[in-house]
Parts: structure tokens; C-alpha cells; sequence
């Protein structure tokens, strides 16, 4: 590993490290400006929003504690901006959304501002937050759609403020194609002033050190990454590893079929030196519905895998610096290099949460020790939009319910959390129920959805939400399915999903993983995401442990006679408890 002095290059060492904290506590300090000041539940208690400082060329060099499912494609989103505007005034503002863009899909908004000093171009903010609503037929904008055009309002990169000012043409455009406008609005200025105060801070610094001198702190940062990561690449052993994994569908049913229909994609990673491959060569072509990912999208995937692969204590600073020793590439037109018009909506979280698995299991023969089972693999969306009959408005709830993590080599999976490319928070049940027409009946873990192993597989969540007073619109996005979480050295699979809508009659009806539908006042729509694999042969497990998972409601005694054997049957001998 290089001293910190290296890649400085004259540059105070003391200086290098002020600076670069700073910055990545200017990014954080941009999250919580948002959080703070945000309207819709989605952004101000799930978290579902990322911000960063880039340069003038679009380069990210801090990025916050948010979403790597966002920060591995923001950058392309803020050189398209800069492709766009390549004279932005100080006081311009740009929103734009177009997957093929550098965006990730249509909910997803950037706002991204321009940081001048004087009349000098220093930087770029830019915050990516998800609107619940965006257009569309359907509420919430996740319907299954065949084309980008049927996904909601498309915005190439636009300015929208003019001298600080909002331009109320721009803004009426796009209000006019939301639903919940007026939340919407909030969003947007939240965002806005998110990026004010990554501003504020970035002329605090060049006011301290000079502008040269932060432009210089800037460009080592970045260099400081790359050859963190370089040294990082280079201690693995070279070589090639491949993998292919099968996608539950793509939301669209056939004439005939009862079933999504299954699609593939296959990774192949080359280690040289220093660098690495990583080719999607032979993955199936794009699909009819909203499960293709743009390049962008699939390079998140693959970004936030490695760097956990690499870098487990979190030294190095994630920033364009850091990918520059990596390439990725993928056929034009297949599901993972999707080409205009397909329709993406879904992909953005199932396709690059799907990458990432397929990063871990392609890297397992490269550097074992530090490679996880797959997790859930899906975002585990869940949409209600409709009238709210205690306020007679408008309302969207956007939810992201949390599976397992996969199990590690030296420890168990984590049980309800988001996907490793994910990192949102759970919106508060008092929190739901009071802004929205919903009660959530049941918020739980799934006994036996996490794999075994000796190491056992993250439990996926269940939770049940009660549709009051009026019908509503909802719609779904969760895959595994029908194919189950994979496990590692020996360990079992997870758990499927599992998504019902249970009648006002009482009858159940099961639904596809993607897709909408309405759901009548009275019915409950029960979601079970998926659990995560396990890691190491089950017989390898502590007795002590299984005892404890049963003990917690983890695992039941009948799985932990059929998974463990002789491991449980040994406890039970010494445990009456477990001879029950």
C-alpha cells in the first residue's frame, strides 16, 4: 500500500487529509440538509437519495454515506451535464433523469449545480434523490411497461434555474406530469438547497487554501484512490472466473404463460496486474418489460461489489479515481448494456442487486476470504397510490421491504437489511400509517428463508399492509421468486419471495413478482422478500448456534433437523428444549 505521501505530490500531508474530509463531510452534510428539509417520507425517513462533490469534468471526488446502487452511475450523470452546458453560469441549475443520460431510471431525479468562484468553474454538486412519482399510468411509476416512453416524465439535461432563480416554465412542465405535485415541489427545492450547501463549503475552502491549491487537492485525491486500488487488484492472484445466473423475468406474461419467464446473464472477470475485465459478453438480449439496465446501472452493480471485495476496512475513498483500473463492458442491446428505447424502470435496483451477487460468486475463486453468499437480490418494492379518504389528495407510499444478507466466511448473514448495492433505512410503521391510508399488520422475520451453512443466510422480512377505506393502485417489484438466493462452500439456499393479495372474502390470490393491480378497500397484500445463501457446509455448524436461531425464531426445529442432522441431534441429547 502507498504512503499517504505519494500521491500527493508536494501537496502538505496534513493539508491532503483536511482536505479530503472536508469534502466527504460536505457530501454528508448535504444528506442531511436534504433530510431535513425534504417533503415526501420516502427521502426524509428511508433515506432513498444520494449526494456528491465532482469536478468540473464530471469526476466524483466525495460522495456521502448513501446509495451505491447511485453513486456508481452519478458521475455519468453529471458529465452529461456538463456535455449539455458546457458554459454554465454561476446560479444555473440542471435537473435531468434520462437513463441513457448517465441516470438510472426515471424516478430516479438528479439536480445538479454548478460551484463558481468568482467567474471560476470549481465543481459540481449533484444530489440524486427518488421522486414516489414521476408519471405514468401508474401510480408510483413501476407498471410494466414495454418501452421508456410508457415509464413517466423524461427528462434529458435541463436548466431549470436561471441566477438562483427557479425558471416557472421549466417547473411547470414538470409539475404538471407528477402526481403530488406540490410534494414533488418540496423535493425538488430540498434538493436544491442540498446542493447550496455543498457550495457554501467548497468556496469556505478555496477562501482558506486558494483555488489552485483545492483544484490540486482535488486531482490527488482522485490519484490517491487509484493507486489504493491498483494495490488493492494486484495483490489477487490472476486469472479468469466466470459465472451465470437466471433472472425471475421481466414482468411481462406472455399469451399462454402463467409463469414471468426467465432470462440470463453471464460474467466473465480477468484479473491482469493491476486491472480488471469485467465482461457481460453472452447475456440474453433485452427484454419486452423494464428489467434492462443501462451500462451505468450494470457498472454500479459491479463498482459497489468490488469494493467491498477489495477494500473490507473501507480505506480506500470511493471516487472516479477508484474505477479507473476497472472496465466493464457489455453487448449493445443485451439486458445489461440496455439501448434506447427499453424500458429500464425496474432494473436500476434488481439488475445491479442481481450484478453485484454475480461479482461476489465470479470473485469466490479469487479472493474467498472476502466474499459474501448472495443476498436477496431485489429491491422488494411495494407501490400504493390513490386518493386518501381522510384528505380527499392525493397520496404515494413507496416502500423498499428488506431481505437477507449473505453469509460470510467468518459470520452469519444480517437478517432485514437492504441489498449490498442498497443501503436505505426503514420508513417507521407511525410514520406510514399517519401519512398514508395503509396499516401495516404484520412487520416480521421469516423463520427458515435464511440458507444454511456454517454460517447461516440472512432472514428475509414479512410484512402485511391493509388497504383502508378505498380501493388503490398497487404495484410490485421482487425477484427471487423462482430462483433462490445461491450459498457459498457448501452452504444451502435461501428462501424465496412471496408476494398474495388476500381478498376482502377471504380468499388469496398470488401475484407475479412485477407487475400492478388494483387492491379493493379491505384486502391485504402480504410481501415476503427473499432470505440470502449460506456459507460453509451445514455439519460444519456450532451446535450452540442452532439452538440459539431456534431459540430466536430463526430457524424452526423441523428445518433444524433437516438442515443440521446430526449438529442438531447432538444438542438435543444435552437440550430438552430442543428435544421438543
Amino acid at each position: 500500500m502507498p504512503t499517504p505521501e505519494k500521491p500527493q505530490l508536494g501537496i502538505d500531508a496534513a493539508r491532503f487529509e483536511i482536505v479530503k474530509n472536508a469534502l466527504l463531510s460536505a457530501a454528508e452534510e448535504m444528506k442531511i440538509v436534504l433530510a431535513k428539509t425534504a417533503y415526501s417520507p420516502l427521502l426524509k425517513m428511508a433515506g432513498d437519495y444520494s449526494c456528491g462533490i465532482f469536478d468540473a469534468r464530471g469526476n466524483m471526488v466525495a460522495q456521502g454515506p448513501d446509495l451505491p446502487i447511485h453513486l456508481g452511475s452519478m458521475p455519468d450523470a453529471v458529465r452529461s451535464v456538463v456535455r449539455a452546458f458546457p458554459s454554465p453560469r454561476d446560479g444555473d441549475v440542471f435537473i435531468h433523469n434520462d437513463p441513457y443520460h448517465g441516470g438510472s431510471h426515471l424516478p430516479d431525479v438528479n439536480v445538479v449545480m454548478p460551484v463558481f468562484v468568482g467567474e471560476r468553474l470549481i465543481a459540481y454538486g449533484c444530489v440524486r434523490a427518488h421522486w414516489p412519482d414521476i408519471g405514468s399510468a401508474t401510480p408510483g411509476s413501476y407498471g410494466a411497461v414495454t418501452e421508456i416512453y410508457g415509464e413517466g416524465l423524461r427528462m434529458p439535461p435541463v436548466r431549470i434555474y436561471v441566477d438562483g432563480e427557479p425558471d416557472p416554465n421549466v417547473e411547470a412542465l414538470i409539475l404538471a406530469n407528477v402526481r403530488a405535485p406540490s410534494e414533488r415541489l418540496g423535493d425538488l427545492r430540498a434538493q436544491v438547497a442540498a446542493n447550496r450547501r455543498a457550495a457554501e463549503r467548497l468556496r469556505n475552502l478555496a477562501a482558506k487554501y486558494g483555488v489552485d491549491e483545492l483544484l490540486r487537492v482535488m486531482d490527488r485525491i482522485l490519484d490517491y484512490s487509484e493507486t489504493m486500488m491498483r494495490a488493492a487488484i494486484r495483490r489477487l492472484p490472476d486469472g479468469t472466473s466466470t459465472f451465470v445466473d437466471t433472472i425471475d423475468g421481466d414482468g411481462i406474461l406472455e399469451p399462454g404463460e402463467t409463469m414471468d419467464a426467465c432470462f440470463t446473464v453471464k460474467v466473465r472477470v480477468t484479473k491482469r496486474d493491476d486491472t480488471l475485465l469485467v465482461d457481460f459478453d453472452g447475456s440474453d438480449p433485452r427484454v419486452k418489460g423494464p428489467m434492462n439496465a443501462p451500462l451505468t446501472v450494470t457498472r454500479s452493480g459491479v463498482f459497489a461489489a468490488l469494493k467491498m471485495i477489495l477494500d473490507p476496512n473501507s480505506l480506500i475513498p470511493p471516487n472516479s479515481g477508484a474505477w479507473r483500473s476497472v472496465e466493464v463492458r457489455a453487448p449493445e442491446g443485451s439486458v445489461v448494456n440496455a439501448q434506447e428505447p427499453a424500458a429500464v424502470t425496474y432494473a436500476n435496483h434488481e439488475m445491479s442487486a442481481r450484478v453485484g451477487d454475480m461479482i461476489f460468486a465470479a470473485m469466490y475463486a479469487m479472493a474467498p476470504g472476502n466474499v459474501p453468499a448472495a443476498s436477496h437480490g431485489t429491491g422488494g418494492v411495494v407501490v400504493f397510490g390513490g386518493i386518501d379518504y381522510r384528505t380527499e389528495q392525493t397520496f404515494i407510499s413507496y416502500e423498499v421491504t428488506k431481505g437477507g444478507f449473505g453469509a460470510r466466511p467468518v459470520k452469519d448473514g444480517m437478517n432485514g437489511v437492504a441489498t449490498p448495492v442498497g443501503n436505505m433505512m426503514n420508513t417507521p410503521v407511525e410514520i406510514l400509517e399517519m401519512s398514508f391510508p395503509l396499516r401495516v399488520e404484520e412487520y416480521a422475520l421469516a423463520p427458515d428463508s435464511g440458507g444454511a451453512g456454517t454460517w447461516r443466510g440472512g432472514l428475509g422480512v414479512r410484512r402485511a399492509w391493509r388497504i383502508l377505506e378505498r380501493e388503490v393502485h398497487c404495484a410490485t417489484c421482487a425477484d427471487r421468486n423462482q430462483t433462490a438466493p445461491f450459498g457459498l462452500a457448501g452452504g444451502k439456499e435461501g428462501g424465496l419471495s412471496a408476494i398474495s393479495l388476500e381478498m376482502p372474502d377471504g380468499t388469496t390470490r398470488a401475484m407475479q413478482g412485477k407487475g400492478a393491480f388494483l387492491a379493493p378497500a379491505g384486502s391485504r397484500l402480504v410481501f415476503q422478500v427473499a432470505g440470502a445463501g449460506g456459507y460453509g457446509d451445514p455439519a460444519g455448524r456450532d451446535p450452540e448456534l442452532i439452538r440459539r436461531d431456534v431459540e430466536a425464531g430463526y430457524v424452526t426445529r423441523e428445518a433444524a433437523r433437516r438442515d443440521y442432522g446430526a449438529n442438531w441431534e447432538s444438542r438435543a441429547a444435552i437440550d430438552p428444549i430442543a428435544a421438543e
